[in-house]
């Protein structure tokens, strides 16, 4: 093979890095590929790769020496270590200018760190998230790129061709920001993919066992939904999982087991929006939903001991419709909750990191190709569009007329809920942070007195200028010292 006559290099032939160089190689770019288990690459390159332009590879040195300057070379490998090890196996073999890809699901600190350590040596870094799945990466994924903006030019190409398009042809792929930033948007999307899936379930929950629906009704449900507000991917394949039939002709989904999996970004969602003192309710209470799933024992020997409702919920046919239209409208209002917590997040972060984020761009992104695109990410996106500055995701007309439409039923599901002995974490979180932050006086008062009595933690004061603290010798047996605060 030619030296120097391949326009990327890829390392990592599990399903995703396969996908992604074959979606490469129809979009015309000729790829180079190399696997740390060597054998791999030739079994792709004889299989999979069969009759493409992909060449294969057999050690980092041949990778380098196959591709044109600047090098490129996308790495997709599991996040941590082998991502630094796989960094240093190329670098003896790159020059200044040249660009390393980070593909994988990689915690956004590393990628800063990368960023600068890399770019003290001339190595030009992208931390690029992927979202997709294998199907995404096949023919069109949604694709963040975050890192030394210097790069950008290098990658925009290949990138923005084989990403996903939305209705017009915009590609789901642009520049998010720098340092980890585009690693930080997928964990934020990941985050917001537990929140949407632990929100579907729980509607999924609610109508069982509320009103007892057959999976085919489920799928018929579903199926109506994604026709309207919530017409989403998640949407979609539920309505497909429904309809499922295992081999002996019963629903598959009744045959699943109930303990879910995660893989930690959702959880670093969670601990990022604590560090940050934000209140992202919603994903926190979709992992720890998760983690309960998997106390699969415990929760069997509970259910022998601990009572719920006895009376089973009576709902006549006429009321159905109704029951479901309310569990409806619970799902795309706790969504917006999800998707508003998400972008608070997205600005704090923005903000401590002294980023330079695209929120629009960032909605144009999840809108296709991705495992959260929905029609209502396009609702965001005009959101951002009217004003960049926005405060938050409900102050736009669109999302606090739907929210104020459909609060009430909201409500009644939940009302529902709770009269059923039904779960539903996300849910309730959705609406006790709605009801929290259109309160305009929360009993935060009585927690800062509270503080200031035991521990001296002072306290403002309603009619003196904030920034102003106070502290009381509330028994008379009290000092006059005050303690110091902590603020997220």
């Amino acid at each position: 093979m030619e030296k120097g006559s391949c326009d990327i290099g890829l390392i990592g032939l599990a399903v995703m890095g396969q996908n992604l160089v074959l979606n490469m190689n129809d979009h015309g770019f000729k790829v180079a590929v190399f696997n740390r288990t060597v054998s791999k690459v030739d079994d792709f390159i004889n299989e999979e790769a069969k009759g493409t332009e992909v060449v294969g590879a057999h050690s980092p040195e041949e990778l380098c020496s196959l591709l044109k300057t600047p090098r490129r070379i996308m790495i997709m490998v599991k996040a941590g270590d082998v991502v630094d090890a796989t960094i240093e196996s190329v670098l003896p073999y790159l020059e200044k200018g040249d660009i390393i890809i980070d593909g994988g699901n990689s915690l956004y600190t590393d990628s800063n760190r990368r960023t600068k350590d890399l770019g003290d040596k001339g190595i030009l870094f992208v931390g690029s998230g992927v979202s997709g799945g294998e199907e995404g990466a096949r023919f069109g994924p949604s694709i963040m790129p975050g890192g030394n903006p210097e790069a950008w030019p290098h990658v925009k190409g290949i990138f923005q061709a084989i990403a996903a398009k939305v209705e017009d042809g915009t590609p789901c792929c642009d520049w998010v920001g720098e340092g980890g930033a585009g690693h930080y948007v997928k964990m934020v999307h990941n985050g917001i993919e537990y929140g949407d899936m632990q929100l579907i379930g729980e509607a999924y929950q609610l109508l069982k066992d509320g009103l007892g629906l057959t999976p085919d009704e489920f799928s018929e449900v579903f199926t109506e939904w994604n026709k309207g507000e919530l017409d989403s991917f998640l949407i979609e394949i539920s309505s497909i999982i429904f309809a499922k039939k295992d081999e002996d002709g019963t629903p598959l989904l009744d045959k699943i087991l109930d303990t879910a999996g995660q893989k930690g970004t959702g959880k670093w969602t969670a601990i990022s929006a604590l560090d940050l003192g934000m209140p992202v309710t919603l994903i926190g209470e979709s992992v720890f939903a998760r983690c309960l799933s998997a106390l699969k024992d415990e929760r069997v020997t509970a259910s022998k001991i601990l009572e719920g409702p006895k009376e089973k919920l009576s709902v006549d046919q006429a009321s159905r419709a109704e029951f479901i239209e309310q569990v409806r409208c619970a799902l795309y209002c706790s969504k917006m909750i999800s998707y508003a917590q998400g972008y608070m997040l997205l600005r704090a972060a923005e903000k401590e990191q002294g980023w330079h984020l695209n929120l629009g761009g960032v909605a144009l992104m999840w809108r296709g190709g991705c495992i959260i695109r929905s029609v209502f990410l396009g609702d965001i996106k005009k959101a951002y569009d009217k004003d960049p500055n926005l405060q938050n995701l409900l102050f736009d007309s669109f999302f606090s007329t739907a929210l104020n439409k459909y609060q009430m039923n909201w409500r009644k599901a939940l009302v529902h809920a709770i009269e059923a002995g039904v779960p539903t974490p996300a849910f309730s979180t959705a609406l006790a942070f709605y009801d929290g932050y259109r309160t305009e006086r929360l009993p935060a008062n009585l927690l800062q007195a509270q503080r200031d009595f035991f521990g001296a933690h002072t306290y403002e004061r309603v009619d003196e200028p904030r920034g102003k603290f106070f502290h009381t010798n509330w028994t008379g047996r009290g000092g006059r010292v005050s303690s110091t605060t902590y603020n997220a």
